[in-house]
């Protein structure tokens, strides 16, 4: 019987043919890979997973270099970095799109009725009815735009998402890209030739189908889910969030300085590009989260069932109940905040403020500044509070941010609005984790 050697992870495990040495393979030369992994201990489930092509290039190289002579692409699998790159690019892209989107809707819709803009009258006329009828229209478009997105993504995401579970995170992790980035090239067809802007919604259903970035976002915290335990969970989410606020305050600057220079179609090619490259990123650099995969349908109600028996399996300690609980809390935080932001953009554009891109783009990056203040303090205050009064905390820090933009009528005003808000992600944070520990459970079970 042969003997072989594997280094694991540097664990040294007792039990043949594993150590913490090198990788060795005393073998014969005609050992394929299937009797190679039949000797591997069970434990060693890095390389009981691989397939009979990886197998050899890992435990015996002669073996590979005789099995073919094809060159081979490596994957720069990472250690304790695994997704985080992946969702700091996605919301890069998708910050840098935001704004720019709304100002454009307002732009061509301002143009297609006549209205010069509160700028050219100094910012002074409060009572212009073309003003007032572009507010509406931009508020409606912008509407129209985001509940293409979420009616098709509704039903993409809820498909992939359980499927997820049994093929593995990434497929699900390279799908929104693909989605998102012809989204981007409808958008820039639109600005290169001018048409109607109804034709930006073709670019967002491709974009939901997808599954967009509420694919990207539920794939990412599935990963951390499936490689932290409880302990660690709640600030591995809390570095996510960092991810989001960091890349969205780059990318808002970056943007509102960009178009004030050079208009929008140069952004959005960034932003194609920023797309393309992360799909390339996660196919080459993440690492498979999900151990037991196994070949699974796409298209079957066999998916949609798996999420009602989350929620209506019970469990212990009424996990059912707090389970809809946190997912109804979750999705009305989640409403208000990504609701407001199309809102805010538009009132900034209008009198009495009249910002200009760049000023929009500041706005924008301190809103996202809420990302970064929201961890630390959900580290301060996890010192000495439990987590449900940290949430509170972030509740009414986002209440009364939000009451400040109501009565906001200058620049100053504006921006103390969203120090008020500073505490305004802690919830969601904290949402996420305990959501992701109860659905844990259940897969557990």
């Amino acid at each position: 019987m042969s003997r072989v050697t594997v280094r694991l992870g540097g664990e040294q495990r007792a039990g043949r043919g594993v150590s913490s040495g090198r990788v060795h393979a005393w073998a014969r030369p005609a050992l394929s890979a299937a009797a190679l992994r039949s000797e591997l201990s069970p434990g060693c489930i890095l390389l009981s997973a691989m397939s009979d092509n990886d197998l050899p290039d890992v435990v015996c190289p002669e073996m590979a270099a005789d099995s073919s002579n094809k060159p081979r692409l490596r994957r720069c699998y990472t250690g304790r970095v695994t997704v985080e790159p992946v969702l700091f690019l996605a919301m890069f892209s998708m910050a840098l799109q935001g704004p720019l989107t709304t100002q454009y809707l307002w732009e061509r819709l301002s143009a297609d009725i006549g209205y010069n803009g509160s700028r050219s009258e100094g910012c002074t006329n409060s009572t212009s009815p073309l003003e007032k009828d572009v507010e509406s229209l931009t508020s409606h478009w912008s509407l129209y735009l985001n509940l293409s997105g979420l009616l098709v993504g509704l039903f993409s995401v809820t498909l992939l998402g359980p499927w997820s579970d049994q093929v593995g995170r990434r497929t699900i992790l390279i799908v929104p890209f693909i989605g998102l980035s012809l989204q981007v090239v409808v958008y820039l067809v639109v600005m290169y030739q001018e048409l109607h802007v109804g034709y930006l919604i073709l670019g967002r259903v491709i974009g939901g189908i997808t599954g967009d970035f509420n694919l990207i976002l539920a794939g990412c915290f599935a990963y951390i889910a499936d490689v932290t335990d409880r302990p660690s969970r709640t600030f591995r989410v809390a570095i996510l969030e960092a991810c989001l606020g960091i890349a969205g305050m780059i990318a808002s600057i970056i943007g509102g300085h960009w178009r004030k220079v050079q208009g929008y179609i140069n952004p959005f090619w960034l932003a194609f590009a920023v797309y393309v490259f992360t799909a390339f990123y996660v196919y080459f650099c993440v690492k498979e989260s999900v151990k037991d995969r196994k070949p699974s349908r796409l298209f079957t109600l066999g998916h949609y069932q798996s999420v009602f028996h989350v929620f209506s399996l019970p469990g212990e300690n009424g996990r059912r109940s707090k389970l809809f609980l946190y997912s109804l809390a979750f999705l009305l935080v989640v409403t208000v905040h990504m609701g407001a932001k199309d809102l805010i953009v538009i009132y900034e554009l209008s009198f009495p403020l009249c910002w200009e891109s760049d000023l929009i783009g500041y706005g924008s990056a301190a809103e996202h500044l809420t990302y970064l203040s929201s961890l630390a303090g959900l580290r301060v205050f996890q010192l000495c509070l439990a987590d449900s009064w940290v949430a509170e905390m972030g509740f009414l820090s986002n209440i009364s941010g939000l009451v400040v933009f109501s009565l906001a009528s200058t620049t100053e005003i504006m921006f103390t609005a969203h120090e008020v808000s500073a505490h305004g992600g802690q919830q969601e944070v904290l949402l996420y984790s305990v959501t992701g520990c109860e659905a844990s459970s259940w897969r557990g079970s």
